[in-house]
């Protein structure tokens, strides 16, 4: 029998308002809930960006992660679900469960500036971002995003505004993926160093929600629809604590400074533009302008 509140839980010579108390189900509140904090607070802790705020999200990976012109990390995480009904292998992804997508985009404090939520399982993170408004807006460069700037004291030519990812995600003008791991000189290699440690703030962010919110540590038992329900409030209350009450990362027992993977296997077949853009960046990060003293060091152990 399924929990509810009911004219029962009244005293009972209260029976005018035990007229008026609804028969409601628990799972009813929680989607409820969940529906209202998507919708009271989307607007206060996730607004759709306008430039200036691109332009604050790439000061602040230029700060953090020494990659300037970022507007942000993208990356897809599973959901953990109970198996939809009739809903085949959909659903199925390769780790072998069965999950929803969160699709985010996150800044350098790992909050999320924009969400796609609940693609198939199955579907790969490229087809997702491809049909989603994110993906759509992007390739129509409907983003609002700022004109492209040099880079912090480069004569070259400017470079767009661009998001990293990682290998599972086509290369593009504004979406930067590693090289593959056929051929890497030192040039290449030092690149993918540098995206790598900016792409890892939206798995840091991924980190932080599924530690505080326990819901996303085993298979969430409801419909597709309110999963959805539920990972929406979740990411509001993730970015509303972020700005609010942000706990310290050490507190989450997240080591936010790990060494980041190299690990590039999946190649796929990058557009000439994204090609022209990709090597814009190599070229400024092997540069006097644009290196890091530790990064020859760093990218030792990937040769």
């Amino acid at each position: 029998m399924r929990p509810t509140l009911t004219h029962d839980v009244l005293p009972s010579d209260s029976r005018k308002v035990k007229s008026q108390v609804r028969i409601f189900p628990i799972s009813g509140i929680v989607c409820h809930t969940c529906k209202v904090i998507w919708q009271r607070l989307r607007e206060a802790v996730m607004p759709t960006p306008a430039a200036a705020d691109w332009l604050r999200i790439a000061a602040g990976f230029n700060q953090s992660a020494q990659f300037p012109n970022c507007i942000g990390a993208l990356d897809g995480k599973h959901i953990r679900v109970k198996k939809p009904s009739h809903s085949g292998s959909r659903y199925f992804n390769y780790k072998q469960y069965f999950s929803v997508v969160l699709m985010a985009l996150a800044d350098s404090d790992y909050k999320f500036v924009i969400v796609d939520i609940g693609a198939y399982g199955s579907t790969s993170d490229s087809r997702i971002l491809s049909a989603s408004r994110m993906g759509e807006r992007l390739r129509q460069n409907q983003l609002a995003l700022p004109e492209p700037s040099r880079l912090p004291g480069s004569a070259g030519p400017p470079a767009p505004f661009v998001i990293v990812a990682d290998e599972g995600f086509a290369l593009s003008p504004h979406l930067m993926r590693p090289f593959p791991r056929r051929d890497l000189d030192d040039r290449k290699r030092i690149f993918n160093y540098r995206l790598t440690r900016a792409r890892r703030y939206v798995e840091c962010a991924f980190g932080i929600l599924s530690s505080k919110w326990r819901v996303f540590q085993s298979s969430i038992q409801m419909k597709p629809d309110n999963v959805t329900l539920v990972i929406q409030a979740c990411v509001m209350l993730h970015n509303f604590t972020r700005i609010h009450d942000a706990s310290t990362d050490a507190d989450l027992g997240l080591n936010m400074t790990s060494s980041v993977s190299l690990d590039l296997s999946r190649p796929g077949r990058p557009g000439t533009a994204g090609l022209a853009v990709r090597e814009i960046f190599a070229d400024y990060f092997s540069s006097p302008e644009g290196a890091l003293s530790w990064q020859m060091d760093a990218i030792r152990g990937s040769r």
